[in-house]
């Protein structure tokens, strides 16, 4: 009789912001993220051909971007550039892109890397680039746990 096992697929979130973007990485069996990269904005806005690296390399099946909204829910300064990143990423890669509240993600992460390092887990102090990496962790987890859908199974072979 035939196996069913879960479809693994691999998602990329992004933490953006004017200055820099953080990218993490997870997959739809563990549902949980790693952070990547921290990636620069300069003068001339966004590095485009350095997201699409990391979107060329990892292949994901969806791209996740965290949307900044005020702590009452309200929209916020960075709430349409957000938007409008999320809609090009879209449009430059013809992957689903999804998009998610990230309120407080950046909190979040700073207080998990601080502990990593009271902790021992981290040696080198908390730069902000490993902050935003680790919030684009935060964001994608939170997709993973409140909007990603459920486990698709393919069928394999059971061995004998």
């Amino acid at each position: 009789m035939p196996e069913l096992r879960p479809r693994q697929w691999t998602a990329l979130a992004f933490d953006y912001g004017r200055k820099r973007i953080g990218v993490a990485a997870g997959d739809s069996v563990t549902r949980r993220a790693r952070p990547l990269t921290t990636l620069h904005c300069g003068p001339a806005g966004i590095d485009w051909p350095a997201i699409d690296r990391v979107v060329n390399e990892c292949q994901p099946a969806i791209l996740v971007v965290g949307v900044p909204l005020n702590a009452d829910g309200s929209r916020g300064e960075l709430t349409l550039p957000a938007e409008t990143f999320a809609r090009d990423l879209g449009k430059q890669h013809e992957i689903p892109v999804e998009t998610i509240d990230e309120r407080f993600s950046s909190l979040e992460a700073t207080d998990e890397l601080r502990q990593a390092r009271a902790d021992g887990r981290r040696r080198r102090r908390v730069r902000r680039e490993d902050v935003d990496a680790a919030a684009a962790c935060v964001i994608l987890e939170r997709w993973f746990d409140h909007t990603a859908p459920a486990h698709q199974t393919e069928t394999t072979p059971r061995a004998t």
